[in-house]
C-alpha cells in the first residue's frame, strides 16, 4: 500500500548518478546495448556536470531475461564527468560479461563523487588521444548549452 513510517528528508547527499532503462523486449543485440551504454553515459555526464560532480567508480548494471542482476564496477585513477571515458569504461566492464544476454535491462552510473574541480584534471598515458576527445567534448558541450542538447548528436547515439 505504500506506507512507510520513516520521515522524508529532501537534502541527503547524493551517493552517486545513474541512468537506467528496460526493453519492452529482451535483447542481446550488441549494436543496440552499445547504442544504450553511449546515451546513458552521456546522460550521467551531464547531470554530473550540471551539478559539479565528478566520479571515481563507474558501475554497469544488467538484468537478465530471466531476471538475474548482474552488476560491475570499475574504479578510475581519477573523478570524470567525461561521458566519453564513463563509456569507455562502461562498455569495457559489459565486454567482459559472460553470456552476453538477452537483457531486460542496462544501466550506467558513477559513485564516490568528487567535486567538479578535481575530475579530468589529468591526460592518459596509455591514450594519448584521451585529451583530444575530452577538448572534443567540452567544446560539444558549449555548443549544446548555446544551441540546445539536440544540436550535436554523435552517430553511435542513433543506434
Amino acid at each position: 500500500r505504500g506506507e512507510d513510517g520513516r520521515r522524508i528528508t529532501s537534502n541527503a547527499p547524493v551517493k552517486g548518478l545513474s541512468n537506467e532503462t528496460t526493453f519492452n523486449e529482451d535483447t542481446a543485440d550488441i549494436d543496440i546495448l552499445d547504442g544504450h551504454i553511449w546515451r546513458m553515459s552521456e546522460k550521467v555526464s551531464a547531470r554530473a556536470k550540471a551539478t559539479d560532480k565528478a566520479g571515481l567508480v563507474v558501475t554497469l548494471k544488467l538484468k537478465t531475461s530471466d531476471f538475474k542482476l548482474v552488476s560491475k564496477r570499475q574504479s578510475l585513477r581519477h573523478p570524470t564527468q567525461m561521458a566519453d571515458t564513463i563509456y569507455r569504461t562502461a562498455r569495457g566492464l559489459f565486454d567482459q560479461v559472460s553470456g552476453k544476454g538477452p537483457f531486460r535491462l542496462i544501466g550506467v552510473g558513477v559513485s564516490q563523487l568528487a567535486a567538479a574541480s578535481d575530475a579530468d584534471r589529468e591526460g592518459d598515458l596509455l591514450d594519448p588521444n584521451a585529451t583530444k576527445r575530452a577538448e572534443a567534448e567540452r567544446a560539444a558541450d558549449k555548443i549544446r548549452e548555446k544551441f540546445g542538447k539536440d544540436a550535436i548528436i554523435k552517430g553511435r547515439a542513433l543506434r
